[in-house]
């Protein structure tokens, strides 16, 4: 049986990286494409490619999602059969600085993305979106049926708009896609722009770290093999446009117009923040110097993912603890850094 091709957009990003970590270890040929831009520390992301070019049925490509002719280059040449787009422009506080960054890699970026996966036919197109799309909305736990039309920063606004997108083209093309809502990702490897990363520093420097909210907030932490167990599941369960829109499940996200579905990917467990910092204190076997601050602009004070139709389509539902989850990383972080 040949090879599963998968292009991975985002390859040497957080969620990237270890969904191709992933993918090799089940047998897939995994072509990845990465901007290493400087949002945050490019080693980092070097240091990911580099351990994903030590397996043979790895190969990568540097370029940016705006850079049509460098995409589409790769894509006619390796032709893969799935396309799973991770790489954007993250960032929830970035977007209020420096808002055009989202509308090239977001917008622009994954208009080409979908172009490529459009003239190739792909078997299935797989893209992220964010729980940040659920914006104002106080309904929880957060699904997917619910509207999603009071985004609260330019990111989520992007995201959205890539929602709309793919549904046009799965709509006109018959191309199957799926869109994968995200909550509060963590894990080894992480980024550094997130709070995980940014209390374990601060704790183990003994400097201050920045709570929003006075602490009042709630997040459902997703642990990052917990995630891409739930993508590589979804990669084989293509949606299907329905032969009679009247048979889609209650339940079901699927569109009644074109094979294409929305799904959250989270941990259906609200945590308090304060709780979080305490696990990541016990690990780091020190106490947190706190500097409460009011809610910062575009911040939600809650999320929490319903994630049934995951394990309705898959047989999966995320559960790593938190202990367990910040324990892995607070370990990987020392060795990392060698403290």
């Amino acid at each position: 049986m040949a090879l599963r091709n998968v292009l991975v957009t985002g390859s040497a990003g957080f969620i990237g990286y270890h969904l191709s970590q992933l993918l090799l270890a089940e047998g897939f040929r995994v072509v990845g494409y990465d901007g290493l831009t400087d949002y945050y520390d490019v080693r980092l992301k070097e240091r990911r490619h580099q351990m994903l070019l030590q397996h043979e049925q790895f190969r990568a490509k540097v370029g940016l999602l705006e850079d049509f002719d460098t995409l589409h280059a790769l894509v006619a040449e390796e032709r893969p059969d799935i396309i799973v787009h991770l790489a954007a422009q993250a960032g929830v506080r970035y977007s209020l600085e420096n808002p055009r960054a989202y509308v090239e890699a977001n917008l622009v970026g994954t208009f080409n993305v979908m172009e490529c996966a459009r003239e190739l036919e792909v078997q299935h197109l797989l893209m992220a979106s964010t729980s940040s799309v659920y914006g104002a909305n106080t309904d929880m736990p957060f699904h997917e049926r619910q509207k999603t039309d009071t985004p609260l920063t330019l990111y989520a606004a992007t995201k959205k708009a890539n929602e709309a997108m793919a549904h046009s083209y799965a709509h006109l093309w018959n191309l199957p896609t799926t869109m994968f809502r995200f909550f509060t990702v963590y894990g080894p490897w992480g980024r550094p722009d997130m709070a995980l990363f940014k209390f374990t520093r601060g704790i183990l420097e003994g400097t201050p770290i920045d709570i929003y909210n006075q602490g009042e907030m709630y997040r459902d932490f997703t642990y990052v093999a917990d995630l891409v167990r739930g993508i590589r599941l979804l990669i084989d369960t293509p949606p299907e446009r329905p032969a009679d829109p009247e048979d889609i499940a209650e339940h079901d996200s699927l569109s009644p117009a074109a094979p294409w579905r929305v799904v959250n990917i989270g941990n259906s467990d609200k945590v308090r923040l304060m709780d979080f910092v305490e696990a990541i204190e016990a690990e780091c076997g020190r106490e947190a110097v706190k500097n409460f601050m009011p809610m910062q602009k575009g911040d939600v004070p809650a999320t929490w993912a319903d994630a049934t139709l995951l394990k309705e389509l898959t047989g999966y539902a995320p559960q790593t603890g938190i202990r367990e989850g910040v324990k892995a990383f607070v370990s990987w972080y020392r060795d990392y850094y060698e403290i």
